[in-house]
């Protein structure tokens, strides 16, 4: 019925007024304990300012001591890796997923794709694909021949074998359409693009030009080098966009300080500021710096890896 609850987000009784607008994702399914230390380093907080002691970034400041987590952005080790638990990670909207490796029992974070539940196993096949494809490009210098690689031999992986949720491998190993995150950009780099809460992204070409084309859930369309590496699946919360702080101590609590309008400040402060009453004048709206704030031009080159930009 209308009256009960909602069981896809976490509701208080409206007792106070933050309590009445509060909406969180559960975590009944994260750990309950404390991060592994080890795979942990102390945050240390600078406020928004640089080494003068200026703000060079606004609203930043304040909130609850962190410690960061060490993610496994490279995904190097080579075997199957058991998923222990997952657990919240207070410096990232998606949840983290803490792995045990079968033979060596090496612990270590990654970002926890949607669906992955304790117990499973994933595998990356990154440092076998490296070694083979350098083994191929030594056989073919000796050889004095070019080097062709072939779809189906990739560390004697058939494409459909491998297609599993957090195993990551090179683009070239997947089929097209795979559903894939933590994208990299160059061939022994990290992860760098859909890592957040819910991103995912779609590789919808491979050729022969040595870049896939990947849409990311944005709608742009951008060229990846096929020897870059992803993770099947999407990141996990993909409800975080849903949630609602409730009030504004909340954002405290996370190191976010207000925002406040150019109109409330002094006209020595903003362009927006000054007058008599609640009036910015006959002004065009404009940044704290006396930048156009709408219309104008926010970049000055385009990409050259963006095939299709994002529909604006």
């Amino acid at each position: 019925s209308l009256s009960s609850p909602s069981t896809q987000f976490k509701t208080k009784k409206p007792t106070t007024p933050g309590k009445r607008w509060l909406k969180r994702v559960p975590r009944d399914h994260l750990h309950k304990g404390k991060a592994v230390r080890s795979l942990t380093v102390a945050k240390r907080g600078t406020g928004g300012r640089n080494n003068t002691g200026r703000i060079t970034i606004r609203h930043r400041g304040g909130g609850h001591k962190r410690r960061i987590r060490i993610i496994d952005w490279h995904r190097m080790a080579t075997g199957e890796q058991q998923v222990m638990r997952l657990e919240h990670d207070p410096g990232r909207t998606a949840w983290i997923a803490l792995l045990r490796h079968e033979e060596t029992g090496q612990l270590s974070y990654i970002v926890a794709p949607q669906g992955i539940k304790p117990g499973d196993t994933v595998v990356s096949y990154r440092s076998e694909a490296m070694e083979q494809q350098q083994q191929q490009q030594e056989a073919a210098a000796a050889a004095g021949s070019e080097l062709v690689m072939d779809e189906e031999d990739h560390d004697g992986i058939t494409r459909t074998a491998a297609i599993d949720i957090g195993n990551c491998m090179p683009l070239k190993m997947m089929p097209v359409g795979t559903i894939i995150h933590n994208i990299g950009l160059k061939r022994n780099g990290p992860a760098i693009m859909a890592r957040s809460a819910g991103a995912y992204a779609q590789l919808i070409q491979t050729g022969d030009t040595g870049y896939a084309q990947v849409r990311l859930s944005s709608g742009e369309v951008r060229l990846v080098p096929v020897e870059a590496c992803a993770t099947i699946g999407s990141v996990s919360n993909p409800d975080h966009q849903h949630e609602m702080l409730g009030k504004a101590g909340r954002s405290r609590w996370m190191g976010i300080r207000p925002t406040v309008r150019g109109m409330a400040m002094n006209a020595c402060d903003h362009p927006h500021g000054g007058g008599r009453g609640k009036s910015k004048g006959n002004k065009d709206p404009r940044s704290p710096w006396g930048v156009l704030a709408k219309g104008g031009k926010t970049r000055k080159t385009p990409n050259q890896f963006v095939v299709k930009p994002r529909p604006r």
